[in-house]
């Protein structure tokens, strides 16, 4: 959408011309002089945060002492500009044109003192100019030093390191091609950073070649200790870019995905969520923290990262969602409760990118819940990329469901999906239990030698778990206890509408659970009769785990019964923390917010225009602009969608709602729904903003653990960020000045 400038009789506007345009300042009284400037008298009631949002001004209004382009992609302002030059006589000419920007006329003590404002920034100009002529030979504050031949042969040398390093790093090239402890053997080629070197050298830059001309013989062209520092900045100018823009929307999400092993430790992956200028709910993934240290370190280290390294504020931040598995769950968990106290609207919610199921069985932190879990990533690394295993496994699907030839047909098709992240992966599990077991003891006896020995290791190590009775009791439980929850997790990234419904049932579910838990020894009585019935069509033994012998050291003659063992290590506990993490992931300001998806004109529609969003509602007050009208212009909202055109119909989505070019003039419930979208929970509703994780899962598959590097992981992921070579080289200068000069 284009800027308009908002000046009495300026009609420019962005897609027009290459002027910078700047928005009304928050600072309430910066704001009130750019306002009394103007001259605009539709704008004196309006408040600095609906002025900064909606309004702007073009850089013809202001001083060229008061505008600094720091780069060929930014134009900013000084912190005291004011906008001083208008036309506000022009519209006279022409008394019968019509005026949306009506001008204030002002008497003679306001118009004195428009001009001495006008002045102020001259005359604090001329005083600089003065007092710098009085020390011989010192700089003006204006216009920065010449630089010398040396200094400028230096920066286009930098400048040219910098353009391979980014080259590198977005198309995922490794600076190094060898592991690195053997980069120092004669035996191996030069470093791609190096060989890319010398092919620009050979093809004549000159730039490059007089300083490699210079250097010693045999001497190290960029040393790795320069490469990583020049990484470092690389990173941090694509990052300020993306936080720029976080920045100016204001509010947005915190999402962490499982922990990534880069350079032997493991590191969390951060993504910010947040609606952008054009209302796009986006993604972007912002950077790797290390993960080391107890619940108390990570915290401080994440909000030390955010606030004071990036520059956001987390009273802004909305929502939290945090994706683990295996033993980090419950550090992350503990995390999440702490930012949760601190700042209470970031309110903690499941992934819009992970099932419910599977987050809930991540969270769930008993041995044989890990153990299956762990297995299903081994299974879908297993098979999701040889072609000829799937081929296997659809052979071993014909030869169990013979008799069943349209179940056969079903599972086939399924076992090319990613199954076992689905909301059903427990329910398919049981299903494809024997069929994977047939398969796997296939490949591991490879009586044809037709696989590798990794393959049949692989295949060895997915059998012995099948095979267990433990396994297979734990996956009969998890699959009865979670399918409570299937429904319920399936609406949460569905639409609005089944967003807004899963909130409102989430009281029954919680039911459904309780009185599994009140009746535990009848359901687990026929649970556990499932999972021997399972396990004797496998031939497996039903016995106690044998951890359990070596932990307890029962006395001599002592019998564990199965059933009784697994009812009181197995389903109490599951059924019990499926029950409390649904009431702590989803907590009373959570469905809150979900609950007020009712703004969303299907879901009014659906309910009949009959909604009370007013009960709900006070959770974000203090994030809209005219709180006070809050509830007229609610009733307002919905009659406007009531009283419709029949040819209008109603968006179902929030992405939609916020295209409109109407929703404006409801600036409370436009807030609302910016705010409420941030919420990790909800699913991106345009593909195209889910680029940055759709790159990091790429960069995961395609790049080898030993050649992983945080920086230019940034660089591939963030593709499409715009890069200032001029502002890197800047920033490495002063960050290495010492370094440089040595």
């Amino acid at each position: 959408m284009p800027n308009f400038c908002a000046a009495p009789n300026c009609t420019r506007k962005s897609t027009q011309s290459d002027l910078a345009f700047f928005r009304f300042p928050r600072d309430a009284e910066r704001c009130r002089l750019w306002v009394e400037n103007c001259r605009r008298a539709d704008l004196e009631q309006k408040t600095s945060d609906q002025l900064n949002k909606h309004y702007r001004l073009c850089a013809k209004h202001f001083e060229t002492s008061m505008i600094c382009k720091s780069s060929p992609y930014r134009t900013v302002l000084k912190d005291n500009a004011v906008p001083t030059i208008f036309d506000l006589t022009s519209h006279l000419n022409n008394p019968h044109s019509r005026h949306r920007k009506r001008i204030k006329e002002l008497t003679e003590e306001e118009l004195e003192k428009m001009k001495e404002r006008r002045l102020e920034p001259c005359t604090e100009s001329t005083m600089i100019n003065n007092d710098s002529d009085i020390t011989e030979g010192q700089a003006t504050s204006e216009d920065p030093p010449a630089l010398t031949e040396e200094e400028k042969e230096v920066r286009d040398y930098l400048k040219s390191l910098f353009e391979i390093l980014v080259v590198l790093g977005k198309q995922n090239i490794p600076l190094n091609g060898h592991a690195e402890e053997d980069k120092e053997s004669t035996c191996f080629t030069p470093s791609n950073f190096q060989a890319l070197l010398e092919y620009r050298i050979n093809a004549g830059e000159e730039v490059l070649r007089k300083r490699f001309e210079s250097t010693a013989v045999n001497a190290e062209y960029c040393s790795s200790t320069q490469q990583k520092q020049m990484l470092e900045v690389c990173e941090s100018c694509i990052r300020e870019e993306l936080l720029q823009e976080i920045r100016e929307c204001r509010f947005f999400s915190l999402v962490t995905e499982d922990l990534v092993e880069i350079t032997g430790e493991c590191h969390l992956p951060l993504f910010l969520r947040f609606v952008d200028q054009s209302n796009c709910l986006r993604e972007e993934f912002i950077g790797f923290l290390p993960f080391e240290g107890d619940e108390e370190t990570l915290t401080e280290r994440l909000l030390f990262e955010i606030t004071e390294k990036w520059g956001l504020n987390m009273e802004y931040c909305r929502g939290q969602a945090h994706v683990s598995s295996g033993v980090f769950t419950k550090k992350m968990k503990s995390v999440a409760t702490r930012l949760a106290e601190k700042y209470l609207l970031a309110v903690h919610t499941p992934c819009s990118t992970c099932a419910l199921n599977i987050y809930l069985a991540n969270s769930i932190t008993l041995t044989g819940v890990q153990i299956v879990m762990s297995t299903f990533k081994k299974i879908d690394s297993f098979f999701s990329n040889s072609p000829v295993l799937q081929a296997e496994l659809e052979h071993a699907i014909s030869i169990f469901y013979q008799g069943n030839e349209e179940k056969a047909n079903d599972l086939k098709e399924t076992c090319h999906t990613s199954w076992t992240e689905r909301h059903d992966s427990f329910e398919l599990a049981v299903d494809f239990l024997e069929s994977l077991l047939l398969c796997v003891d296939s490949i591991h006896d490879n009586e044809d030698f037709k696989w590798s020995d990794q393959v049949t290791a692989d295949a060895y190590m997915i059998s012995e778990a099948l095979a267990d009775f433990e396994f297979v009791v734990t996956l009969v439980v998890l699959k009865n206890t979670l399918s409570f929850t299937r429904a319920f997790g399936k609406n949460l990234q569905g639409q609005a509408m089944d967003v807004y419904f899963a909130a409102n049932s989430l009281t029954a579910v919680l039911h459904s659970l309780n009185e599994v838990m009140d009746n535990v020894e009848v359901y687990h009585e026929f649970w556990f009769e499932e999972a021997v019935n399972l396990a004797a069509a496998l031939e497996i033994p039903v016995k106690v785990p044998r951890l359990y012998y070596r932990k307890q050291r029962p006395e001599a003659g002592m019998e564990i019964q199965p059933e009784s063992y697994y009812k009181e290590y197995l389903t109490i506990p599951v059924v019990g923390h499926v029950i409390k993490e649904l009431k702590d992931v989803f907590s009373e300001n959570h469905l809150k917010a979900l609950k007020c998806l009712s703004l969303v004109p299907s879901v009014m529609g659906q309910l009949k225009f009959n909604t009370s969003e007013e009960n709900n509602a006070d959770i974000y007050k203090n994030d809209l602009p005219n709180p006070d009208t809050l509830l007229a212009e609610l009733h307002c909202w919905r009659i406007k969608w009531k009283h419709r055109g029949k040819e209008i119909s109603l968006p179902s989505t929030i992405y939609e709602t916020l295209q409109l070019s109407e929703v404006k003039f409801f600036p409370n419930v436009y807030a609302f729904l910016k705010v409420l979208c941030t919420l990790p929970v909800l699913k991106l509703e345009n593909t195209k903003c889910n680029t940055a994780r759709k790159r990091f899962n790429a960069y995961l598959a395609d790049t080898p653990v030993n050649h992983r590097s945080k920086s230019l992981a940034l660089l591939n992921i963030n593709y499409d960020i715009k890069h200032d070579l001029d502002l890197m080289v800047d920033t490495y200068t002063k960050m290495y000045q010492e370094k440089e000069n040595e």
